[in-house]
């Protein structure tokens, strides 16, 4: 998953954050606590509803392959190939899910990567524990920071720049035709309870999945792989494995290590909408050293105070 603390300088020219109740409600953040408070409201305007609750968790996993397949491991990663056109579909729908434009999510993801559980990671339960990790630096303004140098291979695509700058569009286009389809009823549930859900969902691998879980690889970071977190995230809880070898677009290294991501992409190369799916080589895969302990939590570094 994936807004916008202050910040300060640390040794090395690592940036280190800290934070206020200015990090989650600022007026960068009313939009995504709007999210949650119009959806409660509709909920209770309208009341509740099994076909509602339905609708939202229906819509959970396509959106959440958006999520997976287009912002990660596409955008992020570039595990698997498609045209251009379907790359700036891929953008397009993949930004229905309200997580912000394909470059952002692109440059802040892989920085995470580079600074992974360090310093300088944007959302490390180790550095900044749960609610930061979870929510605190998507809401914080800082989370603005990330810039299209991190993502040169992409910012090439006018038709992607165009489509991260209209970051919203796709989302209220989506929230539009729901509307037009089925009225309050399913703006409500389709659009606002479902993006939250979505949201959380998508979030949790952020702050979670670098806590509970096994550690197959001795990887210099604290990523872990949950079963449970790969089944709300189609796959994504295989964290251990994802951050062992990146390049891979299988998550799930195993037959038994559930990915649905992987599957449906897996159909879409069978129909040829995209190609060159990638998956851990097996003497890659199988080379599998003791892993270290994870490192104790330790308090991150003094930093100046918000300004």
């Amino acid at each position: 998953m994936a807004a916008a603390c202050g910040r300060a300088p640390h040794a090395g020219g690592v940036e280190v954050h800290t934070s206020s109740w200015r990090t989650y409600l600022n007026r960068g953040s009313l939009p995504f606590w709007g999210m949650h408070v119009t959806a409660a409201i509709g909920v209770a305007a309208l009341g509740f509803s099994w076909t509602g609750l339905a609708l939202a968790l229906a819509l959970y996993p396509i959106r959440m392959f958006f999520v997976t397949a287009g912002y990660h491991r596409y955008f992020s990663h570039r595990t698997f190939k498609t045209s251009r056109v379907g790359q700036a579909v891929l953008a397009f729908l993949t930004q229905t899910t309200m997580q912000r434009g394909v470059l952002w999510w692109a440059a802040t993801h892989r920085h995470h990567h580079k600074m992974s559980d360090e310093p300088g990671d944007i959302h490390s339960p180790r550095q900044r524990g749960f609610w930061y990790s979870h929510v605190g630096w998507n809401t914080a303004p800082s989370s603005n920071d990330r810039t299209a140098r991190e993502c040169r291979d992409l910012t090439k695509y006018p038709e992607l720049v165009a489509i991260d700058r209209a970051k919203h569009l796709p989302g209220i286009l989506f929230a539009a035709v729901l509307f037009l389809v089925g009225g309050a009823h399913a703006l409500v549930w389709g659009f606002f309870v479902s993006t939250v859900i979505l949201w959380h969902g998508t979030f949790t691998i952020n702050s979670l999945s670098h806590v509970f879980g096994r550690r197959r690889y001795a990887t210099t970071d604290d990523s872990r792989n949950n079963w449970f977190l790969a089944l709300i995230t189609l796959g994504e809880g295989w964290h251990n494995n994802h951050h062992y070898y990146q390049s891979s677009c299988r998550q799930g290294f195993y037959w038994w290590e559930i990915d649905l991501t992987y599957y449906a992409l897996r159909a879409l190369a069978w129909v040829g909408l995209v190609w060159d799916v990638r998956e851990p080589p097996r003497h890659i895969r199988d080379a599998v050293a003791s892993p270290a302990p994870a490192a104790p939590a330790a308090p991150p570094a003094p930093v100046a105070p918000l300004a």
